[in-house]
């Protein structure tokens, strides 16, 4: 008689590491990204002082791991008014992901929209639409924003809905090329021939399969509107002083680069972690979900 010999499943902990074997870069941006994303939910319970208390007793001291005089109880060291340094990042992780969020989906949903009737009907409605996006893609975004900005004034809902304004143009591009790709497809053309309206074949056959492509633009344009808002908010454009933003500590930390270090390096290095994180994430689900790196 033939013996079956039944292969052993991998437990748990095997699997797990054989992803993590395969896709290290992709761990890695889930990591910071998850670290960046509990610091921002669990802020008020993690923030070991209050971002906002200030204390001139203890203005600008160093980390207490740095310092030789072990007068500093800040892990991270103090600001120009005596805040806590590593406070004011958890907190300022709040706002970075806020923006990178809703900006997003607000360029997500127009430039969706937009894509998908582009790519489908086609003719002057797909000239019209692309000759919008071409001339909106004309006007460098930090040009646009420091006029804008200037004009209605600052504040982190103003980025969010300039940064979605602005930003649609990448979705509505994308999708546009993808749909137009699709609407050839023999089961579209089946839909079409058994009577499936155009909203139908649209939300049924369409949308689903972009919504990869929509997933991987949408958590890279979450890193590149961090960076943004950190840019604006350096340059006095952004949200409001006294809320804590990444971008206004390196503000803040302009005049004591050489005296305070730490004021400018720990907000800087919050920035580049969140970014990069979003950034592998991206492009590890860019090589998991597009079937053309798969060949």
């Amino acid at each position: 008689m033939e013996q079956v010999i039944e292969k052993k499943k991998d437990s748990a902990f095997q699997r797990s590491w054989k992803f993590i074997k395969k896709n290290p870069t992709g761990v890695i941006g889930m990591i910071l990204t998850a670290i960046t994303i509990l610091s921002a939910i669990f802020a008020s319970w993690i923030s070991p002082y209050d971002y906002t208390a200030a204390n001139l007793k203890d203005r600008l001291l160093p980390p207490s791991w740095a310092d030789p005089l072990g007068q500093s109880v800040y892990l991270l060291g103090s600001d120009q008014v005596g805040r806590d340094l590593l406070s004011r990042i958890i907190h300022g992780a709040q706002i970075s992901l806020m923006v990178g969020f809703f900006g997003v989906l607000i360029a997500l949903i127009i430039g969706v929209f937009f894509g998908l009737i582009s790519g489908y009907f086609g003719k002057w409605l797909d000239d019209f639409i692309m000759r919008v996006a071409d001339i909106q893609l004309a006007f460098p975004f930090i040009l646009l924003a420091i006029i804008v900005m200037s004009v209605i004034g600052t504040g982190m809902w103003k980025i969010i809905i300039i940064l979605g304004i602005t930003y649609w143009v990448g979705f509505a591009r994308l999708i546009r090329g993808q749909v137009i790709s699709l609407k050839e497809q023999e089961y579209i053309q089946a839909a079409k021939a058994i009577g499936g309206s155009n909203f139908t074949i649209i939300r049924k056959h369409i949308l689903p399969n972009v919504m990869s492509s929509i997933l991987v633009l949408g958590t890279m344009y979450i890193a590149e509107f961090i960076l943004l808002e950190a840019s604006l908010t350096f340059l006095g454009l952004g949200v409001d002083p006294t809320i804590p933003s990444w971008g206004g500590m390196l503000a803040d930390s302009r005049n004591y680069t050489t005296t305070a270090w730490w004021t400018a390096v720990f907000p800087g290095v919050a920035i580049m972690l969140t970014v990069l994180g979003f950034n592998l994430l991206g492009d590890w689900l860019r090589d998991r979900f597009d079937p053309n790196l798969k060949m």
